[in-house]
């Protein structure tokens, strides 16, 4: 029987990383299933599902906690590896001026219209024609009831601030 482990990964940001995780899941036959890594401010993040048997799961888990002594931290949890559906998958895309509490807010209003972020990622950059920081953010979305419609997210984001762009794209499966 296979289990499946959601497996979280930080450490100072170097090469070589990735490749002892893989080899270690790799020798224990598990199976890299899905991932996604980031570098932040000099640290590597990373976030990964793997599949592997009931007999070499706990000696999978004893390898890469060994690796903390290299400065990777890892914490594993079981999961499973089913994804509900949960109806149309959105791209919602946000760029406008930042300030302390966007994503607060965002993330307030989302909850309160039951819609599910299944990936977001944000960023700050310099605006091309002026000194001020720009705020991006793009995720993807779905909603949780279906009673609440594209045009009521669009207009509660949109109340975030006059300056923000909302938009919002249906994506194909």
């Amino acid at each position: 029987m296979n289990h499946y482990l959601t497996l979280t990964i930080i450490s100072d940001d170097r090469p070589g990383v990735v490749e002892k995780v893989a080899t270690i899941v790799a020798s224990h036959g598990g199976n890299w299933l899905e991932s996604n890594m980031s570098r932040l401010a000099g640290k590597f993040a990373g976030i990964l599902l793997v599949n592997v048997g009931t007999r070499q799961q706990p000696k999978l888990l004893q390898e890469l906690g060994a690796l903390s002594t290299e400065g990777i931290k890892i914490i594993a949890e079981p999961t499973t590896e089913s994804d509900q559906e949960l109806g149309e998958h959105l791209l919602l895309t946000l760029v406008g001026n930042d300030r302390p509490g966007i994503i607060g807010e965002l993330s307030s209003i989302l909850t309160r219209l039951d819609v599910n972020v299944e990936e977001l990622c944000t960023n700050c950059e310099d605006a091309p024609m002026s000194s001020e920081t720009l705020f991006k953010a793009s995720a993807v979305i779905s909603f949780l009831n279906s009673n609440i419609q594209r045009e009521e997210l669009r207009y509660e984001l949109e109340l975030l601030s006059d300056d923000l762009i909302v938009e919002l794209e249906v994506l194909s499966d």
